[in-house]
């Protein structure tokens, strides 16, 4: 698990409040919140995550903020968002991030994160041919892992 340096903190808070300020928005104590919240999250978090933790801190904030707030922390790039086959979304940090993609457990959930092979190099030339701006992708591999595979056995 990675944790979070107050150099990583600042220069993300940087990059969020310069988007609040490029979309003339002001930094309410929610958004404030909102942001606190998802430094606070480590690994690949849930919004509802995000709602217990702002509970169990006393941090005022309603549900319908910290969904809004996910959202613009992700137009600022602060996180980006990812599905693993389920009905609500996940979040990661960018900070520090190397590309990569997800393979996960169907049984017990688990993830795993493995490099991006640049795929990007094969696919993008054939999408923008056909006049398809790429604004990025995800890969994601679903199967048993081995801890599950074995307990089968």
């Amino acid at each position: 698990m990675r944790t979070t340096t107050r150099q990583q903190i600042e220069q993300e808070w940087e990059k969020f409040g310069a988007f609040l300020k490029r979309g003339g928005l002001r930094l309410t104590s929610g958004r404030k919140a909102v942001f606190q919240a998802a430094m606070e999250a480590h690994g690949h978090f849930a919004a509802e995550e995000l709602v217990k933790q702002c509970r169990q801190k006393n941090r005022r904030v309603s549900r319908a903020t910290i969904y809004r707030g996910l959202n613009e922390l992700l137009e600022a790039g602060v996180v980006r968002k990812t599905a693993f086959g389920e009905k609500h979304q996940h979040f990661e940090h960018i900070y520090d991030e190397k590309p990569h993609h997800h393979a996960r457990c169907i049984r017990c959930h688990s993830m795993i994160e493995f490099p991006d092979l640049q795929e990007d190099a094969i696919y993008h030339p054939v999408l923008e041919k056909i006049g398809f701006t790429v604004l990025g992708h995800e890969m994601h591999f679903y199967g048993i892992c081995k801890h599950c595979s074995q307990k089968e056995s």
